[in-house]
C-alpha cells in the first residue's frame, strides 16, 4: 500500500512540470506581442518596451522558465501587475470564499446524488427511475448561470429566504457562512448531482444483477442493507471516479457562480485578472487549481486501494 502510494507521489511530479510548463507559456503562446497588449493602444515605444523588460520579456524563454520555477518552489507567484501586491497575498486572500463553495457543493452533491442513483436503480424501470434521471438530464442541459439567476430571483428577491449576494466569513458565525452559500452551491451543484447520480445509477444497476446481491436476498437481509452495504461499496469504484473527476467541473463552475452572485473568491479574482490582463496572477491561479486537481487525482486513486485491495498499477 505504502509503495503503491509513494509511487502515485513521484507520477505526479513530472505531471506538474508539465503544467507549470504550459502555464508558464501562456504569456508567450498569447496572440500579439504581451506587453503591447499590456500598455494598451496609446501606450508609446518605450512604455512598451518599460513592461516588456519589466515581464522579462527580453530575455531567453530558458532562463525565465528556470527562474520563476525557483521562485514557484519557494511559494512565490510572482507580484500583480495591477495591484503590485503578491500574487499569493492575493490568492490567500479569496481563498476562503471558494473553499467554502466548493467543500458546500460537494457535500450537498454527493449526500443527493448518491442516495438519488441508488433509489433509480433499486426502481428501474419505474416512474421513480424515470422521473430521477429526467432530473439529471435537466441538471446536465440547464447552464450554471442560468440556474442561477433563477434561484436568485426566487429564493433572494421573490421570497427573501436568502441573501442576493455576497459571502460572510466562517468567523462570523456558522449560519450566517452557510446562508450566503446556499443558492451557489445549489447552482454549482446540478450538474455534478446529475453527473453522480447517472453514473450511480449505472453502476448500481450492475452490481445488483451479481450472484452475491441475490444470495443476500436468499437470505433474508433487508433492503437497505443490500443497496447500502453490498452493492453501493462494490459499485464505489466509478462512483469515487466520477467525484474526482467532477472536480474539474467545480473549478470551472465556480468562476461563473461567483461572478453571479458576487462571491469575492478566486473566480472573481480570475475573471479581474483576464480583464486586466494581469498575467502573473492568471498564471499562479491556473497553476493552483491545475494542482488542486493533480491531488485529488491522486487522492481518487488511494481510495481506490482502499475499496478494493486487488486494484494495484
Amino acid at each position: 500500500m505504502l509503495a503503491h502510494i509513494f509511487r502515485r507521489i513521484v507520477a505526479t511530479i513530472p505531471v506538474m512540470a508539465i503544467v507549470a510548463l504550459f502555464v508558464f507559456s501562456l504569456l508567450y503562446i498569447a496572440p500579439g506581442d504581451p506587453a503591447a497588449v499590456i500598455a494598451g493602444e496609446q501606450a508609446s515605444p518605450e512604455d512598451v518596451e518599460k513592461i516588456r523588460k519589466g515581464l522579462g520579456l527580453d530575455r531567453p524563454f530558458v532562463s525565465r522558465f528556470g527562474e520563476w520555477s525557483w521562485h514557484i518552489l519557494q511559494a512565490d507567484l510572482g507580484t500583480s501587475m495591477f495591484t503590485g501586491l503578491p500574487v499569493t497575498q492575493l490568492i490567500v486572500q479569496r481563498l476562503e470564499p471558494t473553499l467554502s463553495l466548493m467543500v458546500v457543493t460537494l457535500i450537498l452533491s454527493i449526500t443527493i446524488a448518491v442516495p438519488m442513483g441508488v433509489i433509480a436503480a433499486w426502481k428501474a424501470g419505474t416512474w421513480v427511475d424515470r422521473g430521477l434521471m429526467a432530473f439529471a438530464v435537466l441538471g446536465f442541459s440547464v447552464p450554471v448561470f442560468v440556474v442561477g439567476y433563477v434561484l436568485a430571483y426566487v429564493f433572494a428577491l421573490e421570497l427573501d429566504w436568502f441573501p442576493v449576494q455576497g459571502y460572510t466569513p466562517l468567523s462570523a458565525g456558522f449560519w450566517p457562512w452557510l446562508e450566503n452559500l446556499v443558492l451557489p452551491a445549489i447552482a454549482l451543484g446540478c450538474v455534478y448531482i446529475a453527473l453522480i447520480a447517472r453514473i450511480t445509477r449505472a453502476s448500481m444497476l450492475e452490481v445488483l444483477q451479481q450472484d452475491y446481491i441475490r444470495t443476500a436476498r436468499s437470505k433474508g437481509m433487508g433492503q437497505s442493507g443490500i443497496l447500502f452495504v453490498h452493492a453501493l461499496k462494490n459499485a464505489a469504484v466509478p462512483i469515487v471516479t466520477v467525484i474526482g473527476i467532477g472536480v474539474a467541473l467545480l473549478i470551472g463552475g465556480a468562476v461563473v457562480t461567483e461572478s453571479v452572485f458576487a462571491i469575492p473568491g478566486l473566480g472573481r479574482l480570475t475573471i479581474d485578472a483576464i480583464v486586466r490582463r494581469d498575467y502573473p496572477v492568471i498564471q499562479g491561479i491556473v497553476l493552483l487549481f491545475s494542482l488542486v486537481y493533480v491531488l485529488v487525482n491522486l487522492a481518487v486513486d488511494v481510495i481506490y486501494t482502499l475499496l478494493d485491495p486487488r486494484i494495484r498499477y
